[in-house]
């Protein structure tokens, strides 16, 4: 079986990545690129490492009704402008994974609210599906949108879903403090990412806490008895990729070591792209780095309950988590082309 890919916006980090994970997915045909900066431009000349990998000529997007039809199409277009692109593609029958923010919430007043514009296609929101597999896969399986997750919203989601499911921890205690890389922040040169600016320093991401904080809120919030309520902010950090997150809440009755081992293991324990730690026992950001892994660690200290995940931002935080959800939806093998260890040292 083959399918025929899209990638809109392909020559921003997350687009990067995404056209080194397919260009090795024997599965999948790549038909199209979008960029306006570099319109016109071949991607092995964007981007150098992809010589002898693909050599599409990038479009720009106004051209999208003339690329041709793929049975599924990335975006990775900023919030507010993918979902105009997502609705055409939907039109024309084409399945989309949408790395924006703009299908994630299922109340379109959130979103508006979070990122100051209307929401044009409500009624797009009720069918897109959040695109964690661990928790959504049978959805995502006959999804036509899939509204790819927040990279600091699936570390936390991924690490409180198993105790928020089970009812161990208090749904208004939880705190979250999430350190990244500057690869987060995006590709376009900026004041902030000026390497004298950065280098050597840590700092608050307020814009990021804002809007992922209640990513996490609105989907924990279904598998909990309360709304979940969580404090949470992230960090920069002068590295290049990764997402190091550590999760503290308070729990409802106390509970051995052991037997919160045995419920991470009850959801998480045959799933390909989760790793669990023992008690005590923490991921670093160099344990996943270059890989779609996920990993979870954990403490129990009293009533207390200190989760750590650590995860690569643009693979399973974005680009991996990604061909994951297209993996599952087309009937491929879901760790196809996702596979590979970490890259050491």
């Amino acid at each position: 079986m083959s399918i025929k890919t899209g990638i809109l916006g392909a020559t921003g980090y997350t687009g990067a990545e995404l056209l080194r994970l397919l260009s090795v997915h024997t599965g999948v045909s790549l038909e199209w690129l979008t960029s306006e900066k570099f319109a016109g431009k071949k991607i092995d000349w964007v981007f150098p490492h992809l010589r002898g990998f693909s050599d599409i000529e990038c479009s720009s997007v106004a051209g999208l009704k003339d690329l041709g039809k793929v049975d599924v199409a990335f975006s990775c277009l900023p919030h507010g402008s993918s979902m105009h692109f997502t609705a055409r593609l939907l039109d024309a029958g084409v399945r989309v994974i949408d790395f924006s923010a703009d299908f994630r919430f299922a109340d379109p007043a959130v979103y508006e609210r979070l990122f100051g514009g209307p929401h044009k296609y409500k009624t797009l929101i009720d069918e897109a599906v959040y695109g964690i597999p661990e928790i959504f896969r049978d959805d995502i399986r006959s999804a036509r949108l899939v509204a790819n997750p927040g990279c600091f919203a699936t570390g936390v989601i991924l690490g409180l879903y198993p105790l928020i499911s089970e009812g161990l921890v208090d749904a208004g205690s939880i705190v979250a403090d999430a350190k990244a890389g500057a690869s987060g922040g995006g590709r376009a040169p900026s004041l902030p990412h000026h390497f004298p600016e950065s280098n050597e320093n840590v700092k608050v991401s307020a814009s990021a806490s804002d809007s992922q904080g209640p990513e996490m809120e609105n989907v924990l919030s279904a598998f909990s008895s309360t709304g979940v309520s969580i404090g949470f902010m992230s960090h920069t950090l002068p590295i290049n990729r990764g997402i190091l997150t550590t999760i503290y809440s308070r729990l409802k009755e106390t509970a051995a070591p052991e037997f919160i081992s045995g419920v991470y293991g009850k959801y998480f324990g045959a799933e390909p792209f989760v790793r669990l730690y023992a008690p005590d026992k923490y991921p670093e950001i160099k344990d996943v780095r270059h890989t779609n892994l996920c990993g979870i660690g954990f403490r129990v200290k009293q009533d207390r309950l200190i989760a750590v995940t650590a995860l690569d931002n643009l693979v399973k935080g974005a680009s991996g988590q990604a061909v994951q959800n297209m993996n599952i939806m087309f009937g491929f093998e879901e760790t196809r082309s996702l596979g590979g260890s970490g890259i050491y040292p």
